[in-house]
């Protein structure tokens, strides 16, 4: 089971943090990619982060503004967003998976989290 964590209202250029915790312990097993997806919108890939977290990727939407990391002996997956616009305004997921690919993409997702909402307004 997977929870994400820390949306909320940001005004523009603001930044924020997303967590993303595993309550059946065994996230250090899986890669973790987040998603967003706005209202009318599609759902977007943004980052990605292998199980050791040796590698990380990123969509050209948000690169050089989001950063990715994961803590293994906590068994959470975070993202940091930095610059944000109302344009980021959207719920954000979480979800664990079997490997990542260039451009965010995370390959065989086996689990969800139910999403987080980040609002960026002023």
């Amino acid at each position: 089971q997977l929870v994400e964590s820390g949306g909320g209202l940001v005004q523009p250029g603001g930044s924020s943090r997303l967590s993303c915790t595993d309550s059946g312990g065994i996230l250090d097993e899986f890669a973790i990619g987040w998603f967003r997806q706005a209202p009318g919108k599609e759902r977007e890939k943004l980052s990605c982060i292998s199980s050791s977290g040796d590698i990380t990727t990123y969509a050209d939407s948000v690169k050089g503004r989001f950063t990715v990391s994961r803590d293994n002996v906590k068994m959470t997956g975070s993202l940091q967003m930095n610059s944000l616009t109302p344009e980021d305004t959207a719920v954000y997921y979480c979800a664990a998976g079997a490997t990542c690919r260039q451009g965010g993409t995370i390959l065989v997702v086996q689990n969800w989290g139910q999403g987080t909402q980040v609002t960026v307004s002023s």
